[in-house]
């Protein structure tokens, strides 16, 4: 139980520093850039205590291609937490268990279960329940940009974690390793490539705190991985985005004192309910 423990405060730290990015105005490319440092730098030493550089050419090209859509991802995630609030994003973050579900349907031939019937039906409600909140809301920006923001996070966060699967079909075990290593290390190439073509000025705060944030998305997949060799997966996933999503709304609350409106409370509910049933 402490690895599931662990991989829900890493996983929740993550929304939490880019708050803490967005409070103190920080540049996000620097933010992110900081932050596969110190992802890429740790993948690439577990290689080396394990002492297996495998990848195949297909495995290269695919994460290559990964990498990016990690990095588009990582900036939608920092805006979406900046218009929709600590939570909602979370939320919304946590519902892209919905893509791979639709796209293993379609793809792999798998049949849906009348409870992830509901699990759509109840997305759709909470998609809705994300406008409402954010109209209500009254963010700086308008409600349909802080919407669409939260829908591209929604099938960022979905794709990449489907093509986490179609490695995991198609690419020997031996390759995981390696493959996880040039994810970041091709994220933290693509943000660096926008940090020097946009000119943007070095900030040294800012570059301090994604080198933290890179820590806990290292460690995340490492403490899921731990939890699920001690515990059956029909009690990690749920138990771990649900707790995600409750400990982030408490400590955003507690430190930020962000609070969520009665639709924001209501898309919450309805969100932990979807992922419950699309999970199990």
């Amino acid at each position: 139980m402490i690895y599931l423990i662990l991989a829900i405060i890493c996983s929740s730290s993550l929304a939490l520093i880019l708050k803490q990015g967005n409070v103190k105005n920080s540049n996000k490319a620097i933010l992110i850039n900081a932050n596969y440092i110190t992802a890429s730098s740790l993948s690439f030493a577990f290689i080396f205590y394990k002492g297996s550089f495998t990848i195949s050419f297909e495995g290269l090209l695919f994460a290559i291609a990964l990498g990016f859509v990690f990095a588009a991802t990582f900036f939608v995630y920092s805006k979406a937490v900046a218009l929709a609030g600590t939570a909602l994003a979370t939320v919304s973050g946590r519902l892209s268990v919905l893509i791979p579900v639709i796209l293993s349907i379609i793809i792999y031939g798998e049949s849906p279960n009348i409870r992830m019937i509901f699990g759509f039906i109840l997305t759709l409600l909470t998609l809705y329940l994300f406008y409402l909140s954010l109209k209500k809301k009254n963010v700086n920006t308008n409600s349909n940009n802080g919407y669409l923001v939260l829908l591209l996070l929604l099938l960022g966060i979905g794709v990449v974690d489907f093509s986490m699967k179609i490695f995991e079909r198609n690419f020997p075990v031996e390759e995981k390793a390696t493959f996880v290593f040039l994810i970041f290390f091709t994220a933290f190439v693509y943000t660096l490539i926008h940090i020097l073509f946009k000119k943007i000025e070095f900030e040294k705060d800012t570059f301090k705190l994604g080198l933290l944030l890179g820590l806990p998305n290292f460690l995340t997949i490492h403490f899921v991985l731990a939890a699920l060799s001690q515990l059956p997966a029909i009690v990690v996933f749920p138990i771990q985005n649900i707790g995600v999503i409750l400990f982030t709304a408490i400590m955003a609350y507690i430190i930020w004192r962000e609070k969520i409106n009665d639709y924001g409370i209501a898309a919450l509910i309805a969100g932990i309910i979807s992922i419950i049933l699309l999970k199990i």
